[in-house]
């Protein structure tokens, strides 16, 4: 498997000749949006940020949207998407709950992803919480701005005991002050994450930072 970031809290995960994208940044987004062929789109949240699902077909490569909460399987790919809060991008006019956000568990080469999405909140619903169960590679926000500050991002996700936690939608600011609550201020950033189940061996909570493609 391998793991790509393309900025905001967009990845490319690809394992054999299936790309998988998560939160897609879009052309309205003032992120830079990257075009690739995806075989599935997750979105977490209707942002611009974060549902570019215009960037994400290719030639033969049509992909297909998850959005909402609910079990899906595609391709031999089995995703899980569970309900949360988000309050990134919300106003003073919106609701003061925030709006829906949805984590997804994705199940690829033996391996358990779990993708936090835009979460603004720690307080999960008990069905969300009881389904995160057994994550390899984690990915959290840790920006503020509506979703988890560094110091709840990073408790949050130890809580979770994932073997590798990769952070996203952050600034530099952010990003060290992350890296401090995780005692890895030496840590060097990664052009991608090649990894294998094999490779989980050992590892607890291991932060894993990776550069912008």
């Amino acid at each position: 498997m391998i793991i790509s970031y393309q900025g905001a809290q967009s990845f490319k995960v690809q394992f054999g000749d299936t790309i998988v994208a998560f939160d897609p940044i879009s052309k309205k987004s003032s992120f830079r949006a990257n075009n690739f062929g995806a075989d599935i789109a997750l979105i977490s949240i209707n942002h611009p940020d974060m549902n570019g699902v215009d960037q994400v077909n290719r030639g033969d490569k049509q992909a297909f949207i998850i959005r909402n909460p609910g079990e899906y399987e595609i391709q031999g790919v089995f995703v899980k998407g569970l309900p949360s809060t988000s309050f990134y991008g919300v106003d003073s006019d919106e609701e003061e709950n925030g709006r829906i956000n949805t984590i997804y568990i994705v199940n690829l080469e033996n391996m358990n992803l779990c993708f936090l999405g835009a979460l603004g909140s720690t307080e999960l619903p008990k069905e969300t919480k009881a389904k995160i169960d057994g994550v390899d590679i984690l990915f959290v926000p840790i920006g503020g701005k509506g979703t988890l500050d560094p110091a709840k991002a990073y408790k949050f996700a130890v809580s979770l005991e994932p073997s590798i936690i990769i952070p996203m939608n952050y600034d530099d600011k952010s990003l060290k002050a992350f890296i401090k609550e995780a005692g890895e201020e030496s840590i060097k950033p990664m052009e991608k994450l090649t990894i294998k189940k094999k490779d989980l061996e050992g590892k607890g909570g291991d932060v894993v930072i990776l550069s912008e493609q």
